[in-house]
């Protein structure tokens, strides 16, 4: 059972481990402002500028409880905007605001550290097979939590 149950505990720790590189090198940037689950949302904003809650909920896997408490703290600090959709009155849009193109370059610069760190001794091929592991798992738990109707 321990091999079986190894994956996950590494998975944990590799992200616990990230997660206080990641802050610390926010840190080091002087990005103080938005904190690394806030930068996952602006990152899917940054590609995808103008998507509704719940897209941004899906592309960020998300619960909407949080999602909505952590787009309240973006809109305060002028990062974003609701604005109703003209094609649906029933649905909001998240678009983002000018204030955060610093943010934004600082993200990136951060982002590519930690891909150098995290793939430091990798060759391009063990990289993309390893990403494909990972798609696969992710979509095994999305399938799972459909299926349980586990969403938020």
């Amino acid at each position: 059972m321990e091999e079986l149950t190894r994956g996950g505990f590494l998975i944990t720790k590799i992200h616990q481990l990230a997660g206080r590189i990641f802050s610390k090198k926010l840190k080091d940037y002087q990005i103080e402002e938005i904190n690394a689950a806030q930068g996952r949302i602006m990152c899917v904003l940054w590609r995808n500028d103008g998507i509704s809650i719940q897209e941004l909920a899906e592309m960020t896997s998300l619960g909407k409880s949080t999602l909505t408490s952590m787009l309240d703290r973006l809109e305060e600090s002028g990062y974003l905007k609701r604005i109703p959709s003209k094609e649906d009155r029933r649905k909001i849009l998240i678009e983002l605001t000018d204030d955060n193109d610093a943010v934004k370059l600082g993200y990136e610069k951060v982002a590519k550290e930690i891909s150098n760190i995290f793939y430091k001794n990798f060759s391009s091929y063990e990289i993309e097979e390893f990403e494909e592991y990972l798609k696969r798992i992710f979509s095994s738990l999305e399938e799972y939590e459909k299926e349980n109707k586990l969403k938020a």
